[in-house]
Formats: structure tokens, C-alpha cells, sequence
């Protein structure tokens, strides 16, 4: 009977309620496959789930609100039982459930992602929600199977079959709908397969060398499955670690210019397939596509060439050996339903899944090997050997030992260590959906920061070159960096302020007319985690450039000057390497496939200084005066000034790649500089 206004309302009349029926087969529908997809393995099946979940727990709330409202106001004056109070406690796990439901979906609908604490809120409500229902219906089922009144009870029992029976229908329905839209689902076919003109030079074991990088399958990879990196900014995910990622030389490595014309001069030279040694760092979506090929005529796939080292090939390295050219091992994660298809549809189907349903998408891009040193290893550490240049080992660029051996690496001390992404990629605030990290000694998992994707280096040369966006600010941010001008808030504490690579004079305090000057410049590896310069020494140049001046601004010395053509005054202190090929000829175009050995390198180690000295004759710049043969003009002096400079390219390979008409030079930075000055004092004067 209703126990508000005491008309008759059976149990088993409440047992055939259709809208019962219906709120119910919803209800342990979306129990099941919130169960599912919380419990069971990333598949398209739980993926269809995740959209049937939220479109009929959107379909649910007015019934649901209707059903709760019509059966609270049958039995709320029932006197306080275990029924009473598990239907009560059912009611709230349902409201708390469906409420977080809704919050979760209009996350996932609109914002970067879903909240942590509502998550977890719908899930211990779905639990909730088990622990009170089934006793809650269960029990009135057994009571009336015992009933010592089997004739009476049969009605209820007849009508709680037909309820059972409906309510099987409905999930058998709903169950078949899941399993027909996942059989239908037909995702974008991917072509893991060499072309079938494929050149194994070196043999069918080894298709990627004479690169050490290879996939986890040992064959290769659709291009697609590794780039598409425009798409985790434009979800409105991770727009901020783009807009980093698009100007950062991770980015450009493979449409860098000056890459893609050494790797052009290298394939007539030594065949398409010797590109591979350079691909697995600058080209990696070309490589494992199995674009390098000697039957290829662009060695460089249009998606390698946009993306260089994309978002997707970072993230899914899963090994890596610090014996360095490229030496790692790469997966090829499985992508979201409509993730790789085209349309408007399919991007806002994709990019809900992945923000409703992000359990995988974190599991198998996130890890914390590439936390660690060796993960950067595998890349920024190289050498070349007999498969390259038919003589043997050679090492060539190592930042990693460099820091292994240097300063900042103290073992099993974090408060006293600098690690690559601490420097390359300090902290910046951020509404990132990335941000936290409690994998860090010194961060949490709600810190609100993630480490900037600029990785930030030397390069001040190609991002304007190739009109990136944003490419005036990152030039700014490089000079910067060279200069040793950005704050890293994370390890202030850990090393001195000012420049990177401080230079210090030392010079006379008086000279006379006429007299040897003898300056010495020293320069000190400050802050930097590896030597300076780093990189293709044969490439980039480091060096001081000293100007000397009376007091009258006249020009008395100078060294390290540029000319019209923007070459370096020959007999200037350099920090270069000049590599040489098995006949002793200079390796000055980048062709370091025919690399040997070197003739000259000089470079500073980590907290260690080095020293360049220069001499000079101070002119006769002391007049004779009337009074006093001997008398100095008052205030004749010399300054001094002291430029360390660096730019990323050789002028003459700059020359030979792109031409000397181009005019195409590469900017100066001046590192760090000092000023002296010198009193000249009349001949024979104390």
C-alpha cells in the first residue's frame, strides 16, 4: 500500500512499473560498464563503453528523477528498517554517482581533463551504489520465494520474474549493441611494412642501420602511428607543451635546413640508405617508415619533415643504452577509436575519449625513463665506425659522460645534482592537464608546473631561418640562455649566479710607450652540464674577441674580428674541433662519414677554466712636451674589452651548403664579457 496517502500500490504492481524497469536496466548497465572500464584492459570495446556510459547516463536523469521522486513519496513514512535505510543509501550512492557523472562529462567535454577528486567520487559511489542496491532488491526477492504464503506471494513472485526477465532483456540488448558497434568499428588501417623496393644493406636483422635505433617489433612503423603531434594542442589539451615543441629544435630537427642539406650531399656520396645513421635522432618518422631507402626521392617524409621528433615518438621510447646514436628501442602505442581519422566528428570523438577514459593514454606515454639522464643519451651521445667510415671508432659530440664525469653529478644526491631536464626543461607554471610530477625528489603531483618543451640550447639560427612560430621569442630566450640570464628557480641554490661562461682579464696596471702587452683571458665553464661548446664542433665556433682602444677611442688592437663576408680573422682563440678524413683533409662541410680522427679540439669541461693569452705593443701615444720630455698627457690609457662569442654555424658551410649569394650568416651571441683598463706612464717614469 502507499504509505503517504493510503492508496493501493502492490508490490508486485511496483515490480511491472515499466519506468522501474527502465530506471533500473539503465542503471546496472552503467554499474557494469563503469566497472568495466575501470577494471579491464584498454580495448575498443571498453571504448564503446565509455561513449554508450555517458550518452545514457545523460539519458538517465529524468527518469531516474522521476522513479526516485515517485517511490520516496510511496514509502516514506515506512517505519525505519534495513530496507528503509539501504534503499536510503542507495538513493545517495545514485544521486553522488550521476551527479560526479555529469561533472565528469562536461570535463571531458570542455576542459584539458577530468578532475582527479571527482573521478574518484564516481567511482566510490558506483561502489556504493552495488553495496546498497542488491540487498536492497535481492532481499525482497528471497522473502517472497520464502514466503510460508505461497499462494498470496505468487503475483509478487510472477511479477519480480517478469522484471528479472526484462531486466535481462534489456542488459542482453544494450550488451549486443557494445559488442556490434565494436565488431563495426574498423580502425584506420595502418601500413607497418618496408616498401617493397626496400634496400637491407645491412642485412634483414639490422633494417634501421647503420643507426643503433630500432622499433619494438624489429619492422616498421606507419607514419601516422607516430606523428599527429598538432593534435594534442589543438584537443585544448596540451596547448601550451605545443606552442613550446612547435619553435624547439626537437621539433625542427628533421626540416633543419642545414640537415636536410648534408644528408642530401651524404646520399650522393655514400648511398640513400648511410641517411639512416642520422635518422634515428633528426628523422625518426622517415626512418621507421622506411623512407631512407636508395629507391626514395625525398629522404625525408612529409610527416617527419613537419614534426622532426614528435610528441608521440618521445613518449613511446620505451629503452634506451647510453652508448649513444640513437641507441633505443621504440613502441607503436595503440591510438585512441577515430583517433587517426580526418573530419571534425572523429577529432571531438577521439578527443573526449582520451579525456573521459586517460588511464591509458597516461600508462603508455608517460614513464620515468625519459626523467632520467640516459634517456637523453641515446641521442645526445655519438660516434662513428667502420659502417661509416671504413676505417674505425671515433667518438664524436658526448654530452651525456661529459656529465656523468663533470660537476653537477653527484650519485645518489639529488639536492646536489643537475640533471638534463632541470636545466633544458625548467619548470614553468602551467594549467597543462601534465602538470605535477611525483617522481621528482623535489615536486608533488598538484605542484601546478610542467617542464617546458623548448629545450632550450645554442640554436639561435633556425627557427627564424625556417619561420617557426613563435620564433623571434625563442631566438631571445637562446641568447638568453647562452648568456646564462634565465632564472631556474629548481636549482638556484645548486650553482652561482651570473654567466654560463664567465671571461675574466688580466692584464698590466701600467704600461709604457712603446712596451710588449701582455693579456690573458680566462675563461671558466660555469654553469653549463656539459663541455662548452657542445655539439658538431666541426660546426659551431666559440671565440674571444679582444679590442683594445686609447682614450680617445683609436683602435690599438683587435683580434677575433668578422669581415665583410663574415668570416673570423684568421689567428683567433677559437673553441672548434677541425676533424680530418684518412688523408688529413679537413672534414669542413659536415661530411663526417669520411671522419677519421682530429687535428685540433678545444673545448672547457664542466667547472673547468681555460686560458688565452695575447700581446700587443702599446703604440708611442706620449707627446713631448716643452716643460718635461718625460711628462705623460693626463688620462692616456688603453681599455680593454673581452667578447666571448658564439654562433652555430661555420660561415664557410654556410657558404657551401646554401651559397654565398644567399647572404645567409649566422647571428652572434656574446656570452660573457670584461673590461680593463691600462695607465700608460712615460718612459722612464716611476
Amino acid at each position: 500500500m502507499d504509505a503517504t496517502n493510503g492508496t493501493r500500490t502492490t508490490l508486485a504492481e511496483e515490480w511491472k512499473s515499466r519506468l522501474l524497469i527502465t530506471v533500473t536496466c539503465l542503471l546496472f548497465f552503467e554499474t557494469l560498464t563503469g566497472l568495466s572500464i575501470w577494471l579491464l584492459p584498454f580495448s575498443v570495446p571498453n571504448q564503446v563503453m565509455v561513449l554508450l556510459h555517458t550518452v545514457l547516463g545523460v539519458a538517465i536523469l529524468a527518469p531516474f528523477g522521476w522513479y526516485q521522486l515517485r517511490h520516496w513519496r510511496h514509502y516514506r513514512q515506512l517505519p525505519v528498517s534495513h530496507m528503509v535505510l539501504t534503499g536510503y543509501f542507495a538513493m545517495a550512492a545514485t544521486v553522488a554517482a550521476l551527479v560526479s557523472g555529469v561533472v565528469l562529462t562536461e570535463q571531458a567535454l570542455v576542459g584539458p581533463r577530468i578532475g582527479r577528486v571527482w573521478d574518484l567520487v564516481h567511482i566510490v559511489a558506483t561502489l556504493a551504489l552495488v553495496a546498497s542496491t542488491l540487498p536492497h532488491m535481492v532481499l525482497p526477492v528471497v522473502r517472497a520465494l520464502r514466503s510460508s504464503d505461497r499462494p498470496a506471494a505468487q503475483p509478487l513472485i510472477r511479477a519480480q520474474k517478469r522484471f528479472g526477465l526484462a531486466l535481462a532483456g534489456c542488459i542482453a540488448v544494450l550488451a549486443l549493441l557494445i559488442g556490434a558497434a565494436a565488431w563495426s568499428y574498423r580502425p584506420a588501417a595502418l601500413s607497418n611494412g618496408f616498401p617493397k623496393d626496400y634496400s637491407y644493406v645491412y642485412g634483414p636483422n639490422r633494417p634501421f642501420a647503420p643507426s643503433l635505433a630500432t622499433t619494438a617489433t624489429g619492422g616498421a612503423f606507419d607514419a601516422r602511428s607516430l606523428s599527429g603531434s598538432m593534435s594534442c594542442g589543438s584537443s585544448g589539451c596540451h596547448e601550451e607543451v605545443l606552442k613550446e615543441w612547435q619553435v624547439s629544435a626537437h621539433r625542427y630537427s628533421a626540416m633543419d635546413a642545414g640537415f636536410q642539406k648534408v644528408q642530401k650531399t651524404m646520399a650522393e656520396q655514400n648511398g640513400a640508405e648511410s641517411t639512416r645513421y642520422c635518422g634515428g635522432c633528426h628523422d625518426p618518422i622517415s626512418l621507421f617508415s622506411g623512407t631512407k631507402n636508395i629507391f626514395a626521392k625525398d629522404l625525408t617524409g612529409l610527416a617527419g619533415y613537419q614534426e622532426g621528433v614528435s610528441c608521440i615518438v618521445c613518449h613511446a621510447i620505451k629503452k634506451t643504452d647510453v652508448k649513444g646514436n640513437a641507441n633505443y628501442v621504440i613502441t607503436q602505442p595503440k591510438r585512441y577509436m577515430f583517433e587517426l581519422r580526418q573530419g571534425a566528428t572523429a577529432k571531438f570523438a577521439s578527443d573526449y575519449l582520451i579525456r573521459s577514459y586517460p588511464r591509458y593514454h597516461v600508462a603508455s606515454l608517460s614513464h620515468k625513463l625519459f626523467k632520467t639522464p640516459e634517456f637523453c643519451a641515446a641521442c645526445h651521445k655519438q660516434f662513428i665506425d667502420k659502417e661509416i667510415n671504413r676505417v674505425g671508432w671515433v667518438q664524436l659530440q658526448n654530452q651525456y659522460d661529459n656529465w656523468r664525469k663533470g660537476r653537477w653529478n653527484k650519485p645518489g644526491d639529488p639536492t646536489k645534482t643537475i640533471e638534463c631536464r632541470e636545466c633544458h626543461m625548467p619548470l614553468e607554471r602551467t594549467a597543462d592537464p601534465g602538470n605535477g610530477d611525483d617522481l621528482d625528489y623535489n615536486r608533488s603531483p598538484d605542484d601546478g608546473m610542467h617542464r617546458s618543451h623548448r629545450f632550450l640550447a645554442a640554436n639561435q639560427v633556425m627557427p627564424l631561418l625556417l619561420k617557426l612560430p613563435g620564433a623571434e621569442e625563442q631566438v631571445r630566450l637562446t641568447e638568453k640562455w647562452l648568456r646564462g640570464e634565465i632564472d631556474i628557480p629548481e636549482i638556484a641554490n645548486k650553482w652561482k649566479r651570473g654567466p654560463a661562461v664567465p671571461v675574466e682579464l688580466i692584464v698590466p696596471p701600467q704600461v709604457r710607450p712603446g712596451q710588449d702587452v701582455d693579456v690573458r683571458v680566462t675563461m671558466t665553464n660555469n654553469k653549463v652540464g656539459h663541455e662548452f661548446p657542445t655539439g658538431p664542433l666541426d660546426i659551431i665556433q666559440a671565440w674571444l674577441h679582444v679590442r683594445v682602444t686609447d682614450q680617445n677611442g683609436k683602435v690599438v688592437y683587435e683580434s677575433g674580428m668578422r669581415d665583410a663576408r663574415h668570416f673570423i680573422q684568421p689567428g683567433s682563440f677559437m673553441l672548434k674541433a677541425e676533424p680530418v678524413d684518412q688523408y688529413g683533409n679537413l672534414i669542413d662541410k659536415h661530411n663526417l662519414w669520411e671522419m677519421v680522427g682530429v687535428r685540433y679540439r678545444r673545448a672547457i669541461f664542466p667547472g673547468f677554466s681555460d686560458q688565452a693569452d695575447f700581446t700587443f705593443k702599446c703604440p708611442p701615444t706620449i707627446r713631448q712636451v716643452a716643460a718635461s720630455p718625460l711628462a705623460a698627457e693626463p688620462g692616456e690609457r688603453l681599455d680593454v674589452t673581452v667578447q666571448l662569442m658564439y654562433r652555430k654555424f661555420d660561415q664557410y658551410l654556410l657558404n657551401f651548403l646554401f651559397g654565398e649569394s644567399a647572404g645567409l650568416t649566422a647571428p652572434a651571441t656574446v656570452v660573457s664579457e670584461d673590461r680593463a683598463t691600462i695607465r700608460v706612464r712615460p718612459a722612464g717614469a716611476e
